[in-house]
């Protein structure tokens, strides 16, 4: 408590070192933008972000002492880098749900750019400002640790003395790219599959008359997936490929092998006509009539809004296992503000000084009039409606950029639990404009547009509370890192919706060449949480949720929660994707499990193990990165209709597997090797 009282920054408020300049700001936006896509892409395919806050460090770092840049200018850049993928984490979890919920038939038009920008920007905003508001109270609070805010800290300090591993995450974003491309330009398989026929099928006619099978899967071949799986480790991993196993070695074949006898190909075949207007019935026949097909149906139709009752069970329990530090946070919200507004404008320390109160109070107002807007003008809805969408959007925005920024506090921006909080900022709006007589399209928007400002809000106030904590323990100056996180905001805000258009017109696109139903909710783009936002606001709004399938589903979450599944949440996710991407984060979770065995078996000490641990993640996070750029250039080229070269005509999935070996080795080899001497001091742990 005393250490507490006598904080000491690592540079002191007196100081008159560059910190917010054009460069540490340009830095800044770039890594904003990028680790922004980056994440956007992972999220849509995996339904999982990584943090951002330990890359933007080390790239920040790197390149401004390649500029001679000091440590201030490093701590703007890191700041301003890392809320790119706060608003992408608030763009891939609620904007995809418009189209998935049919609000918005196609994806892109300018009037939705232009929502879309306006949603994004205003929850940034007001998560920024409520953090301003609340900030010295929270960041000097000792019962806080902070642990990502250290770690991030302390890598800065270790970067003046000397150390740095951007060399690793810059290779594995070379090779993670290189990889991705290869796999595009089919020099490999991608992926394998298989259907095992255990009871063969005729066909009648237009109908089948019995089908019993497996439908066998490899693992996709993708760094950026084995990252991840590296990242969460071999037992979240193993967890959410176990829903990948109750998914298609469960589910999907036990209802195939009751429902294969009612299987109506005509039917199915018209469906399929009218999502591919190329089609002939002809050939919409052949394609019903392939066994795996059909499977990939069931398991699209009944399946997955089964995993999204899990879900939603999953988002329930993690809230309530938190009620404890959840009610402290909103208790504390109500405390904190007077205290917050009592010393607004006495501070005169710089690294005490904060946006002046009358511009908090002006942005929160503004966003406010936004909400009002978008949903009475853009949305339609009646002035009550609007008005009391902005009320709602005001009050839960501040009680969960709260209760995230306290949460963040404890265990780090990582393990932030933004869906559920945006659920139930979802089913509170819901639930309040229903009983205002709201119904029909424009009352799911409006649900939709609250949830996606608060979810973004609470996004961004757990991200920038963080790094404001880092920057408290080197000495920047808070109203700079606030204003540079405005403009990260607003050009993230701007990007971000080009980033999803490209992902999800190149997938349609890519569809349409390679077979498949492409687009938010399809197989390469799961959205698994936007998903669950479109169905619980019709649901709720237009009374279309699949009920029966859903309370399955929940039922389902609660027996996990009984067995004591560690994370019900995660495994629901499992079943939710692809086999072949859960089997590949599975892959990377052994990996991870493949070097913390022999780096027990070699008796690392602390020091060695912060090495090895340090060095994975930096390979990890730069295999995400390098799939995810590449990816997006990719899609660009479909969206385009830019011709693909093609190496194999087939590709052979043996070299598939020497790619795994590859990406297996690295990520084993470069970590041990990292370890170091026993008596070289520890660095900075990651922390994700």
């Amino acid at each position: 408590m005393s250490e507490q009282k006598k904080f000491v920054p690592f540079v002191s408020s007196e100081s008159t070192m560059a910190e917010f300049t054009f460069r540490a700001l340009l830095i800044g936006l770039i890594m904003s933008v990028v680790l922004g896509a980056a994440n956007a892409y992972l999220g849509l395919k995996a339904g999982m972000t990584i943090a951002a806050t330990y890359p933007a460090a080390v790239i920040g770092m790197a390149l401004l002492k390649i500029m001679k840049g000091s440590v201030l200018e490093e701590n703007i850049a890191r700041t301003v880098g890392s809320i790119g993928e706060s608003v992408a984490a608030g763009a891939i979890f609620t904007l995809p749900a418009f189209f998935i919920a049919g609000i918005w038939p196609e994806f892109y038009t300018p009037g939705h750019y232009v929502t879309s920008t306006l949603i994004l920007i205003s929850g940034g905003i007001l998560g920024i400002m409520f953090v301003a508001l609340l900030r010295r109270v929270m960041v000097e609070d000792v019962e806080l640790p902070f642990p990502e805010s250290v770690a991030a800290a302390e890598i800065h300090k270790a970067g003046r003395s000397g150390g740095g591993g951007s060399k690793f995450l810059f290779g594995a974003m070379i090779g993670g790219a290189v990889i991705k491309a290869l796999g595009e330009f089919k020099f490999f398989a991608v992926a394998w599959e298989k259907f095992v026929v255990f009871t063969k099928q005729t066909i009648t006619g237009t109908s089948i008359n019995g089908q019993g099978g497996l439908l066998l899967s490899s693992p996709g071949i993708s760094p950026a997936y084995m990252g991840v799986g590296y990242i969460i480790g071999p037992k979240l991993g193993a967890l959410n490929f176990s829903g990948g196993l109750i998914a298609w070695g469960l589910l999907t074949p036990i209802i195939y092998y009751f429902l294969g006898p009612n299987i109506d190909l005509t039917s199915w075949a018209n469906y399929l006509m009218s999502r591919d207007v190329t089609l002939t019935f002809e050939a919409a026949t052949a394609k019903v009539s392939d066994p795996a097909y059909q499977m990939g149906q069931i398991w699209r139709f009944i399946v997955k809004p089964i995993a999204i009752g899990g879900m939603l069970m999953g988002a329930g329990f993690t809230l309530f296992k938190m009620r404890k530090s959840l009610g402290a946070g909103i208790a504390r919200a109500i405390g904190d503000v007077k205290k917050a507004v009592g010393g607004a404008n006495v501070i005169t320390n710089r690294i005490e000084r904060d946006i002046k109160f009358t511009w908090i109070i002006a942005g929160i107002l503004a966003v406010a009039v936004a909400t009002f807007c978008i949903t009475f003008f853009i949305f339609e809805t009646s002035f009550i409606v609007a008005f009391a969408a902005a009320t709602i959007l005001i009050i839960l925005a501040f009680f969960f950029g709260a209760v995230s920024g306290y949460l963040v506090g404890i265990m780090g921006s990582s393990n932030n639990p933004i869906s559920g909080l945006t659920l139930t900022a979802l089913v509170v709006t819901a639930l309040i404009l229903v009983a205002l007589g709201v119904n029909g399209n424009e009352g799911v928007a409006a649900v939709l547009g609250v949830a996606a400002i608060v979810c973004v809000s609470a996004a961004v106030a757990g991200e920038m509370l963080q790094d404001l904590k880092a920057g408290h323990i080197l000495g920047g100056t808070p109203w700079k890192m606030q204003i540079g996180d405005i403009i990260g905001v607003v050009l993230a805000g701007c990007v971000m919706f080009g980033v999803l258009i490209i992902l999800n017109q190149g997938d349609i696109a890519q569809g349409v060449k390679e077979g498949y139903e492409g687009g938010f909710g399809s197989k390469n783009l799961s959205a698994p949480q936007a998903s669950l936002m479109a169905m619980l606001s019709k649901g709720i709004v237009g009374g279309q949720m699949a009920w029966p399938l859903i309370i399955v589903g929940m039922i389902m979450g609660l027996g996990f929660i009984l067995m004591q599944v560690k994370s019900p949440m995660l495994v629901s996710v499992g079943m939710y994707l692809p086999l072949e991407t859960t089997f590949a984060i599975f892959l990377g979770g052994i990996v991870k499990g493949i070097v913390d065995m022999f780096s027990k078996r070699r008796n690392h000490n602390e020091a060695q193990i912060a090495r090895v641990e340090n060095t994975g993640v930096l390979l990890a996070s730069g295999f995400i990165a390098g799939e995810a750029l590449m990816g997006l250039i990719f899609a660009l080229f479909y969206f385009l209709d830019i011709p693909m070269l093609e190496i194999f005509k087939n590709p052979p999935f043996a070299i598939s597997i020497i790619v795994l070996i590859i990406i297996g080795f690295v990520l084993v080899r470069f970590p041990l090797k990292n370890a170091g001497k026993p008596d070289e001091p520890a660095p900075p742990k990651a922390s994700f």
